[in-house]
Parts: structure tokens; sequence; C-alpha cells
């Protein structure tokens, strides 16, 4: 038996047992903070000193709530945040009493509350959302949750003299107001929703069109004035967009913002509050992340997406530089965009790609990274002759840019037909994504650092392809009922030194609705190296060549399978890499 095969049967043991009946402690029974369940432990809960405060999110197993964790609690811990549809509650005391916690029977996980960073005018027509107008989708009477920075009500946001910001709430602990100081959500709003009105006029060049300029926009602001925010602002967005979701037909969530991961999906707080959402029927859209030109591990750049971005039901979105054409044939990944597999669970992701590098978007004036980055205001060259030399818009890139792009095509296919399911959505997505006019590698040359990036467009790279708006709205499958459109995990083989898919209750399965060539392509994907006999996605010369190279054995051997988090950077700050 492998060693893939005796971890996962040790996982779904432990899985058994706690959710084997009688196993729930008494209610009021004190957890003896002197001992731990160090299962029930975050790295960094398990190295927090004895006495130090802190907050921690801690989520319940089935059959656990918060009343019986209140009665639980030891003299020095509080509730400090409870959710209405998130298993679990935030609480802050010092960490000998809140590790005892995990002794509890009916406690799942605990974690700190982390801190996490936020990650048009060429992106609409390549995207070919273009035609999609034409045919009147523009994403009318479908709500958008942004969470994010917060987002102004700029003027390409409005349906006459009417606010399309349906709501806006703050999350942001100690600031109510729900503008946005930083300037990342409108910015990315703009992306999802924007109606170029402020650059239809006599006086500009160009327009600045989103991808579903009829969408309404639910506004959550999580990140403060730099652009950080928690787990716990986080979930709580989500928590409320699902209690909204009727009020103001909340179909999609846009998170263009994350975190290291550090433990497994099934674990991770982010990941559990995105799929809560997903099964209450909405689609969640996230950037990959904006580290793929880290080589602190060894990878070139593998092995780092983000969180939520690992979860294998959210929609995860890589960067594509579209260099300032409407046409596909010279577009080319952008070097920083997070690649894949994801650590620790090995899901194959990005799910797709879509235009992230120097997008023009909604400015939020007075912003700081308006006041950071005065060069990425739209200058004079923009304008006709006569014109002002800056505008209300503003240029970025990342992932967080790519991410609205599906976020708003995602509206566009649920005006068209209301009924469709998250996994509809993320399957008709990715099916229809184009696997053609790329190259099978390309490189890179950044000036500032004069490091040339190289890249392979391979399924961890690019996934199932660049997104295509229109090839989507005129596809007509459907999920059936009991399958879910999961991203598949990759296997390493140590014996015949080759990596395949493992689909599980997922429709592109062998034999369900289409095959994997269909969904990433003949070559998966495009790479003149990568194989496809017997489902095999690398041979053992394919990215890493030989097993033992250290960039494969950081994503495959034993030692990391879990993630050795310490040599993963923190997640880089909203704006994204600058102008690649």
């Amino acid at each position: 038996m492998s060693c893939i095969h005796r971890r996962l049967l040790l996982a779904l043991a432990s899985v058994f047992l706690s959710l084997t009946p009688g196993t729930l402690v008494a209610d009021d029974k004190k957890p003896d903070d002197k001992k731990t369940d160090d299962k029930k432990l975050s790295e960094e809960v398990k190295n927090l000193p004895q006495l130090a405060t802190t907050d921690v999110v801690v989520q319940f197993q089935l059959g656990g709530d918060a009343s019986k964790l209140q009665k639980a609690l030891g003299p020095g811990s509080k509730f400090k945040k409870q959710f209405k549809h998130f298993d679990g509650v935030v609480i802050t005391g010092p960490a000998a009493e809140l590790k005892g916690l995990s002794n509890l029977g009916f406690v799942k996980f605990i974690s700190t509350d982390r801190k996490l960073n936020g990650s048009l005018e060429y992106a609409e027509p390549t995207t070919y959302a273009n035609i999609a107008y034409q045919y009147g989708y523009k994403g009318a009477g479908i709500g958008v949750a942004v969470i994010d920075s917060g987002v102004n009500n700029h003027g390409d946001l409005r349906n006459g003299d009417a606010s399309r910001i349906v709501y806006s709430e703050s999350f942001v602990p100690g600031d109510p107001g729900a503008a946005d100081a930083y300037g990342h959500g409108t910015h990315v709003a703009g992306i999802v929703a924007g109606d170029a009105k402020l650059s239809s006029g006599e006086s500009m060049t160009r327009k600045f069109l989103g991808i579903a300029p009829r969408a309404n926009i639910i506004n959550l602001r999580v990140l403060d004035a730099n652009g950080v925010g928690t787990d716990s602002a986080v979930i709580a967005a989500i928590d409320r967009a699902i209690d909204l979701r009727g009020q103001y037909n909340i179909r999609v969530i846009n998170m263009s913002l994350g975190r290291r991961v550090i433990e497994s999906f099934t674990l991770d707080p982010l990941c559990q509050a995105a799929e809560r959402a997903w099964k209450a029927g909405i689609v969640v859209v996230a950037a990959a992340g904006n580290i793929g030109r880290d080589r602190s591990m060894g990878t070139d750049g593998y092995g780092t997406v983000a969180s939520p971005g690992n979860s294998p039901y959210v929609i995860t979105v890589g960067a594509m530089r579209d260099r300032s054409s409407v046409t596909r044939s010279d577009d080319r990944l952008a070097s920083y965009s997070s690649k894949g597999p994801t650590l620790i669970d090995h899901v194959v992701k990005p799910d797709l790609v879509a235009p992230g590098d120097r997008i023009v978007s909604a400015l939020a004036s007075g912003s700081t990274l308006e006041m950071r980055y005065q060069s990425r205001v739209v200058q004079q060259n923009y304008y006709k002759s006569g014109g002002k030399g800056t505008g209300p818009y503003f240029k970025l890139s990342g992932t967080s840019m790519a991410a609205p792009m599906v976020a708003g095509a995602a509206a566009l296919l649920l005006q068209k037909d209301p009924s469709l399911t998250p996994d509809t959505v993320k399957a008709r997505l990715m099916k229809t994504a184009s696997k053609y006019g790329m190259p099978s590698a390309s490189s890179y040359y950044h000036e500032a650092s004069n490091t040339t990036y190289n890249v392979q467009y391979d399924i961890f790279a690019v996934g199932a392809g660049y997104l295509d708006v229109w090839a989507a709205l005129n596809t007509y499958d459907t999920v059936p009922a009991g399958y879910r459109a999961l991203s598949p995990k990759a296997l390493y083989n140590p014996v015949t030194k080759t990596v395949t898919l493992l689909s599980t209750n997922v429709i592109w399965g062998d034999n369900v609705i289409w095959g994997d060539t269909l969904l990433w392509g003949a070559n998966v994907i495009w790479g003149d190296c990568v194989l496809l006999a017997n489902n095999v996605l690398w041979g053992s010369n394919v990215i890493w060549g030989d097993s033992l190279a250290a960039g494969f054995n950081v994503i495959w051997s034993d030692n990391v399978i879990w993630g050795d988090v310490s040599v993963f950077p923190e997640a880089l700050s909203a704006e994204g890499e600058g102008d690649q």
C-alpha cells in the first residue's frame, strides 16, 4: 500500500471516529488546559506561548454549537464573534485555555484569526464579453458580493440616478464605514460591473467597460486602509452574503484576496466558509494569488496558490497579460500568477485564466493606492486634446483583477439562465475556456529585478484555459444531480514517476458528461512534453525533471505533503505586481 493510500485511510478513519455518536463532551465539562488534542490545533496555535492572549477561530464538528462552547470557556476567555451560517466562533483569551478547547469532542479545528491581503479597455473584447452585450446579456438583476476593501459610489456603478451598490457593510473591526479607503475594492467592482459612463464622453479616446455592466454590487468591506484583513472578517462577510442571498439575488461572490495555505482545505476556515456559500447556491470566485515568481521553495513558482483559492469548490483564477490588444494570439501568462497544485491537498489549480495585467477600472479617489501610485491614475493620453490630465480611472495588475472578470462572466450566465447551479456555472466556464493560441512556453524579463521568468503553459499554470464569455453563454451542458464540479486532485506515483488526476464524484470523470480531454485539451495543456496516456498529466521529465529534483520534492515528497509552511511567504499586497 502506498504512503498516499495509507494517509487517505487514516484520514477517513479520523473522520469516521469524529462522527461516531457519543463522543461529545457534556455541556458543563471544562477542558483541561494542560492537555490538548494537537490534531485539532493549527501550527500557529500549537506554538503560542501559554500566557499569550490571542484571537482564534474555533470550528465545530457535526452536532456542536456555540452554547456548548460557551459553557466550556475558561475564566480568561470570551466570545468575540459568532456566525450564522459558518459552524464556528471567534474567541479571545490566553493560549493555555484556548488550546485546551481542543479536548472537546464537538470542536473540529482551532486556528488563529489570520491576517490576509487583497490580492477593460482591452480585456472586455479579449474575453468576448462584447458579443454578449449585443444580445442583451449584461448581468441585469444579478447581485455580485464584492468581499474586498469597500466600494465607493463611482459614476460607472450607477443606473441613472440610482446606485447599483445596493448594500454596504463593514466588517473591519473599529471602522464601521464601508467606503473604500484602500482603493482595491472599487477597482474590482468596476471590472465586474462598471458601465463606462464616465469614459463614454467626447473627451475620452477609450471606454472602460466591465464584464457585467448592469449587475448590482453588494459591498462587504473586510480590508482596511492598508489592504489588510482577517479570516474572521471574511467569514463574517460570507455569512452575511448567504443571509442576504434572497433579498438582493446574490448569485456570485468575488474574493480578490488571500493568504498562504497553512492546512488542508477541509480544515481551513476560509475554505470552509466559501464551501458553505457554494452549497447555498452562490458561485464563489477567488484570485489564485500573485506569487508565481516565488522561488524560495525551489519550485519555480509551483505550489503557490493562496487560500481560499485552494478550495476545490471555488473557481480560482490566474492572470493573463492582454498586452494592450483585443486579440488573444499575443497574450501571455503573467509571470506573477500563482500556480498549482495546491500545497497539502494537491488540488489542480487554477481553474482558468483571465486578463489581469494593467487593467484600467474605477478609481477610489483619495484612497491609499491612489496616493501611493500616482503614476497609475489614467493619464493624458487617454483623453482627446483639451481633456483633463487625470480622471476617475486607475490601472492595476494582479490575479485580483482577473478574478472579477470571471465573476462578471458568471453573472452573465446567471442572467441568461437563473436556474443554473454554481457547479454548472463552473463547469461551463471551464469547458469553454479557450485551449488554443497560447505557446507551450514563454519567458518574461522583469527589469526591476533583472530576472527572467520562464513559464510553461501546463494544467497547473493555466488550468482549463482562457476565459471565453461568449462560448460559455452558448453551451448547455449541466451538472447532473448528485455531482459536483470539484477541482480534482493530482496524485504522484513514485513507481512510475507520473502524475495523474483523481476525480471523485466530479463531472469530468471518465464517463460523466465529458472527459478530461474536453475539459483541459488534448495535450493537457498544450505543452509538447505533457502526456495524456492513461490519464497521465506528467511524465518523469516534465517541469521538474527527475523526482529527486528539489522543486519536485517540495510538492510531492512525504516531508511536505501536509505542508511545510515555514518556507511559504506571506501573500503580496492587493495591488499585485504592477505593470508586467
